[in-house]
């Protein structure tokens, strides 16, 4: 897989792919600021920001030439991947994700780390609610599998590089390739 240019770099993946924690990495070899939508979009009390607000907030961190963002929120796809060079697609088996998703979620209750905004997961409402990070895994999976080859396809976004990554493994390779 030859890269070029990664500049403005968008990771995008099911939920719980490793999006954030693969940005994060990534932003530091590159030496890059990092965005992640999750914090711009959560307020206190999983509050999710106005759309507009959201959008306006998006727009000014996506401003500056050099990125590293990681998020999937389709209200504002067309501001961050106008601007973006290059889409790192994490594209793991259901396994590898829903493994990912139950331990994290499991391991923040535990520790009762604090998110965004003061957030924490708790156990009602990561097992026992329709709102459940889990269940928005099992949910939207496959939809996100089928979708994004169709959007990458769209004209509006044929200025991208595009970069699929389909194991844990092979991201791990790339970031050591990154001089």
């Amino acid at each position: 897989m030859e890269v070029t240019e990664l500049t403005r770099v968008v990771i995008v993946g099911t939920s719980c792919s490793g999006k954030t924690t693969f940005a994060r990495d990534l932003a530091r070899e590159l030496e890059l600021p990092h965005i992640e939508l999750d914090c711009i979009q959560w307020g206190p009390n999983w509050t999710p920001a106005p759309v507009e607000e959201f959008r306006k907030m998006v727009s000014a961190a996506v401003m500056p030439e050099t990125w590293v963002l990681d998020g999937n929120y389709s209200s504002v796809r067309d501001i961050v991947w106008a601007r973006a060079t290059t889409i790192i697609w994490l594209n793991y088996p259901f396994h590898v994700v829903a493994w990912r998703a139950l331990s994290r979620t499991v391991r923040r209750m535990v520790y009762r780390e604090v998110m965004w905004a003061g957030n924490v997961e708790t156990f009602r409402m990561s097992f026992l609610s329709w709102d459940s990070i889990l269940w928005w895994v099992v949910k939207t999976y496959r939809r996100r599998r089928r979708e994004y080859p169709f959007l990458f396809k769209e004209p509006a976004y044929g200025h991208l590089q595009i970069i699929v990554v389909t194991s844990p493994a092979e991201a791990e390779r790339f970031l050591q390739r990154i001089d």
